[in-house]
């Protein structure tokens, strides 16, 4: 059976041993995703096939390398994370089911359900096709005004294993829908931002995952005459692309195609996003796993030019998110924090002019990984939401500040309406 092993390399010899076995034995790293980040200090995780077990645990300890299984029976993981066959939980949006994950025909039905069932707040709209000719599809959440609104995008499942993401951006949705008429906070950021969902982006490599290979990452565009496929989407954009943590190999996790914006996936975006950045505020796209709040840049060292905003914003998402069930996000740019990358989508929307932008890492720190069971879905989406509508209402704040005054004194007001009632009788 296949395992995912928890690595401790503690010396120069400990990494390039690592590395070697990584190379010949064509493990699946899952943190970090390059055998070149492997790092003394920095624990590694590991999936690696039943067959190469023996023999890499053999040269671990040999080698005198510390180790754990994280993940015993990968298989017996995988299986218990499927949703349970006969199990229609989609045909109204009020017997959706948000704690288990869907295939993408659910999810597009879901959509459709959605916006028929709250056509005074949501509609659909065409994005483009994929690789393999899917439409892709996001809603539009906007409060009906006479004035032009901000925008705020969301992005989900760029990664096809990350189940985790399209179930989180369902659920943002959900929140939304059945909270704005009683929600201040949510009643004072829709006067003013329009809020764009995307639930999957990588929809062809997402089918993938679940016809076929469960912890596939990529596309599934072919290259070199159809000898290997998929593209990292997430390395595809036009921002550094292909300079560094990134590999030029198609059969790599890491391909970042055969140019900037060589994908149809997120040529769609890109183009998308560019015609309207002079009205998105703030960009986020949905991830997993390491529980991270990662701001520009993944390519540089540099800081963001407002990087005291992104990160003020970022660390109360996370002291919010922590209220929730205690869970710890780390907050900072991720060639700081996590590891470099060129290509990014996060990267490529400050650089256009987007001044808010983040790639959330949900849960967890491992002990899953890319099989997180569905009993974590529901605490892990209630506490991004906080976390997520906590950016939001700070960048509504920022930008729209006597909104957010009329909101409180409009609170004020009622609270003393109710205080005078109670006196009076």
């Amino acid at each position: 059976m296949d395992q995912v092993l928890r690595v401790l390399p503690q010396t120069s010899e400990h990494v390039k041993q690592l590395q070697q076995l990584c190379d010949t034995l064509l493990l699946d790293l899952w943190k970090p995703l390059l055998s070149e980040d492997i790092q003394a200090g920095e624990e590694l995780h590991v999936r690696v096939p039943a067959s190469s077990l023996q023999e890499l645990k053999g040269s671990l300890n040999q080698h005198l390398i510390s180790y754990e299984v994280l993940i015993r029976d990968v298989q017996e993981q995988l299986d218990s994370s499927m949703p349970r066959k006969g199990g229609s939980h989609w045909r109204v949006p009020e017997g959706y089911s948000y704690t288990v994950y869907h295939p993408i025909e659910e999810i597009y039905h879901w959509m459709y359900q959605i916006k028929e069932s709250n056509s005074e707040l949501v509609t659909q709209h065409y994005l483009g096709m994929t690789y393999e000719n899917r439409p892709m599809y996001y809603l539009k959440i906007s409060q009906p005004s006479n004035k032009a609104k901000k925008i705020i995008w969301m992005d989900c499942g760029i990664h096809a294993r990350e189940w985790i993401s399209p179930a989180f951006c369902q659920w943002f949705v959900k929140e939304i829908l059945q909270n704005y008429k009683t929600d201040p906070k949510i009643k004072s950021f829709l006067q003013n931002l329009d809020v764009y969902i995307l639930p999957v982006l990588n929809i062809d490599g997402y089918i993938y995952s679940w016809t076929t290979e469960r912890l596939w990452r990529k596309s599934r565009s072919a290259h070199v005459n159809g000898t290997c496929f998929g593209t990292d989407l997430n390395r595809n954009f036009n921002c550094s692309w292909g300079s560094i943590g990134v590999s030029h190999n198609c059969s790599s996790l890491t391909f970042c195609g055969t140019g900037p914006e060589s994908e149809p996936e997120t040529k769609a975006v890109a183009r998308f996003i560019e015609k309207r950045k002079s009205d998105v505020l703030c960009f986020l796209t949905i991830h997993s796993y390491g529980q991270y709040i990662l701001t520009p840049y993944g390519y540089k060292t540099d800081l963001a030019s407002n990087h005291q905003d992104l990160v003020e914003a970022a660390e109360k998402a996370a002291v919010a998110l922590k209220e929730k069930h205690g869970t710890n996000f780390t907050v900072g740019p991720t060639s700081l924090v996590l590891y470099k990358n060129s290509g990014s989508s996060r990267d490529w929307a400050h650089m256009i002019g987007i001044p808010f932008s983040y790639t959330f890492e949900l849960r967890d720190k491992g002990a899953y990984g890319f099989i997180l069971p569905p009993d974590q879905i529901q605490p892990t989406c209630e506490e991004t939401t906080i976390a997520v509508m906590t950016i939001i209402e700070y960048v509504n704040q920022k930008y729209f500040p006597n909104s957010a005054v009329a909101v409180t004194s409009g609170s004020l007001w009622l609270w003393l309406i109710v205080l005078f009632t109670q006196i009076l009788s």
